[in-house]
């Protein structure tokens, strides 16, 4: 048993492949047309980081109560974990395409640490080795 995807609401495909591909550097598995269940054309777009079992599928958006959870899933918390081997590379990478950082790296017990927004507005924990 595995968890394979988690849905990520996102105001545009486009702008959330950019963040996810470009400056993070995970990779865009499928990015295919699709329809909601009323016939409207929809895109099933999934990026996962390298040699990672689980993705994120991104979803747009689709009703006021949808565009109103952009940047919101986890109510303020951190809702997902990127761990990466070299913390200081990942943490220059993002800095240097524009990636917020709500908290200056720190070490903590469990390793490295930094809590970043995604390009939807919610909130990442960057964490690397001790």
């Amino acid at each position: 048993m595995r968890i394979d995807l988690a849905a990520l609401v996102v105001d545009d495909y486009d702008r959330a492949i950019e963040f996810f591909v470009g400056v993070l550097g995970f990779d865009l598995v499928q990015d295919e047309p699709s329809r909601t269940n009323d016939g409207r054309p929809k895109r099933w777009v999934v990026v996962r980081p390298p040699g990672a079992e689980t993705g994120l599928l991104l979803a747009r958006a689709d009703g006021e109560h949808q565009r109103a959870a952009v940047g919101h899933q986890f109510a303020g918390r951190v809702g997902f974990f990127l761990r990466v081997d070299d913390f200081d590379a990942m943490y220059q990478r993002m800095n240097g395409a524009g990636v917020e950082f709500l908290t200056a790296p720190r070490t903590e017990d469990y390793g490295q640490v930094a809590v970043f927004l995604d390009v939807a507005g919610n909130r990442w924990d960057l964490l690397g080795p001790a």
